[in-house]
Protein backbone atom coordinates (compact mmCIF):
# COMPACT_ATOMS: atom_id res chain seq x y z
CA UNK A 1 0.00 0.00 0.00
CA UNK A 2 1.36 3.38 -1.03
CA UNK A 3 1.45 6.19 1.50
CA UNK A 4 0.03 9.52 0.46
CA UNK A 5 1.62 12.68 1.82
CA UNK A 6 -0.33 14.77 4.31
CA UNK A 7 -2.66 17.32 2.67
CA UNK A 8 -0.48 20.22 3.84
CA UNK A 9 2.37 19.07 1.59
CA UNK A 10 0.28 18.56 -1.54
CA UNK A 11 0.23 21.64 -3.78
CA UNK A 12 -2.09 21.78 -6.74
CA UNK A 13 -0.35 23.64 -9.54
CA UNK A 14 -3.56 25.43 -10.51
CA UNK A 15 -3.86 27.09 -7.11
CA UNK A 16 -0.28 28.34 -6.82
CA UNK A 17 -0.02 32.12 -6.93
CA UNK A 18 1.73 33.02 -10.21
CA UNK A 19 3.24 36.09 -8.51
CA UNK A 20 5.50 33.75 -6.49
CA UNK A 21 7.13 32.53 -9.70
CA UNK A 22 7.83 35.98 -11.17
CA UNK A 23 11.21 37.66 -10.82
CA UNK A 24 12.68 41.14 -11.20
CA UNK A 25 10.79 43.93 -12.92
CA UNK A 26 7.92 41.66 -13.93
CA UNK A 27 7.28 40.87 -10.26
CA UNK A 28 7.48 44.56 -9.34
CA UNK A 29 5.11 45.53 -12.16
CA UNK A 30 2.50 42.98 -11.10
CA UNK A 31 2.94 43.85 -7.42
CA UNK A 32 2.25 47.49 -8.28
CA UNK A 33 -0.97 46.43 -10.00
CA UNK A 34 -2.02 44.45 -6.92
CA UNK A 35 -1.30 47.50 -4.77
CA UNK A 36 -3.50 49.67 -6.97
CA UNK A 37 -6.24 47.04 -6.71
CA UNK A 38 -5.88 47.24 -2.93
CA UNK A 39 -6.25 51.01 -3.01
CA UNK A 40 -9.38 50.65 -5.17
CA UNK A 41 -10.75 48.16 -2.64
CA UNK A 42 -9.93 50.57 0.19
CA UNK A 43 -11.66 53.39 -1.68
CA UNK A 44 -14.86 51.32 -1.59
CA UNK A 45 -14.80 51.66 2.21
CA UNK A 46 -16.47 54.84 3.48
CA UNK A 47 -13.99 55.38 6.33
CA UNK A 48 -10.98 55.12 4.01
CA UNK A 49 -12.59 57.49 1.50
CA UNK A 50 -13.23 60.09 4.23
CA UNK A 51 -9.68 59.79 5.56
CA UNK A 52 -8.20 59.95 2.04
CA UNK A 53 -10.14 63.13 1.29
CA UNK A 54 -8.92 64.62 4.58
CA UNK A 55 -5.38 63.63 3.56
CA UNK A 56 -5.78 65.56 0.30
CA UNK A 57 -6.21 68.66 2.45
CA UNK A 58 -3.86 67.87 5.33
CA UNK A 59 -0.76 66.73 3.44
CA UNK A 60 -0.49 69.97 1.43
CA UNK A 61 -1.38 71.93 4.60
CA UNK A 62 1.58 70.32 6.36
CA UNK A 63 3.86 72.50 4.20
CA UNK A 64 2.26 75.61 5.68
CA UNK A 65 1.96 74.39 9.27
CA UNK A 66 5.41 72.85 9.53
CA UNK A 67 8.27 75.27 10.10
CA UNK A 68 11.04 72.85 9.18
CA UNK A 69 11.20 69.87 6.84
CA UNK A 70 11.09 67.48 9.81
CA UNK A 71 7.84 69.02 11.04
CA UNK A 72 6.35 68.81 7.55
CA UNK A 73 7.43 65.17 7.32
CA UNK A 74 5.92 64.25 10.71
CA UNK A 75 2.63 66.02 9.93
CA UNK A 76 2.35 64.23 6.57
CA UNK A 77 3.50 60.93 8.10
CA UNK A 78 0.76 60.79 10.75
CA UNK A 79 -1.87 61.47 8.08
CA UNK A 80 -0.55 58.69 5.85
CA UNK A 81 -0.29 56.42 8.91
CA UNK A 82 -4.06 56.72 9.40
CA UNK A 83 -4.60 55.56 5.80
CA UNK A 84 -2.21 52.63 6.22
CA UNK A 85 -3.85 51.47 9.45
CA UNK A 86 -7.31 51.81 7.88
CA UNK A 87 -6.23 49.61 4.96
CA UNK A 88 -4.83 47.00 7.35
CA UNK A 89 -8.06 47.09 9.37
CA UNK A 90 -10.02 46.53 6.15
CA UNK A 91 -7.77 43.56 5.35
CA UNK A 92 -8.39 42.03 8.80
CA UNK A 93 -12.14 42.51 8.49
CA UNK A 94 -12.18 40.98 5.00
CA UNK A 95 -10.20 37.95 6.14
CA UNK A 96 -12.51 37.44 9.12
CA UNK A 97 -15.60 37.81 6.93
CA UNK A 98 -14.21 35.22 4.51
CA UNK A 99 -14.02 32.67 7.32
CA UNK A 100 -17.75 32.87 7.88
CA UNK A 101 -20.67 35.12 8.81
CA UNK A 102 -21.40 33.46 12.14
CA UNK A 103 -20.50 35.29 15.33
CA UNK A 104 -17.33 34.11 17.07
CA UNK A 105 -15.50 35.67 20.01
CA UNK A 106 -12.10 35.54 18.27
CA UNK A 107 -13.53 37.16 15.13
CA UNK A 108 -14.99 39.94 17.26
CA UNK A 109 -11.69 40.40 19.08
CA UNK A 110 -9.74 40.63 15.80
CA UNK A 111 -12.14 43.22 14.38
CA UNK A 112 -12.16 45.19 17.65
CA UNK A 113 -8.36 45.27 17.79
CA UNK A 114 -8.21 46.48 14.19
CA UNK A 115 -10.72 49.19 15.00
CA UNK A 116 -8.70 50.18 18.09
CA UNK A 117 -5.59 50.51 15.92
CA UNK A 118 -7.46 52.92 13.64
CA UNK A 119 -8.65 54.89 16.67
CA UNK A 120 -5.12 55.17 18.07
CA UNK A 121 -3.75 56.35 14.72
CA UNK A 122 -6.50 58.98 14.53
CA UNK A 123 -5.80 60.15 18.11
CA UNK A 124 -2.08 60.40 17.30
CA UNK A 125 -2.85 62.36 14.15
CA UNK A 126 -5.14 64.80 15.97
CA UNK A 127 -2.63 65.30 18.80
CA UNK A 128 0.33 65.93 16.48
CA UNK A 129 -1.67 68.32 14.29
CA UNK A 130 -3.10 70.14 17.35
CA UNK A 131 0.38 70.63 18.79
CA UNK A 132 1.75 71.84 15.46
CA UNK A 133 -1.14 74.26 14.93
CA UNK A 134 -0.77 75.54 18.50
CA UNK A 135 2.94 76.20 17.91
CA UNK A 136 2.27 77.83 14.54
CA UNK A 137 -0.57 80.09 15.66
CA UNK A 138 0.76 81.15 19.06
Amino acid sequence: MQKTPPPSTVIAHETVNPQKQRKGLTRMFHAFGYSLAGLRTGWAETAFRQEALAALVLVPASFWVGRHWTEVAVLALVVVLVLVVELLNTAVESAIDRIGPEWHDLSKRAKDVGSAAVLLSLVLCVCVWSAALWARLS
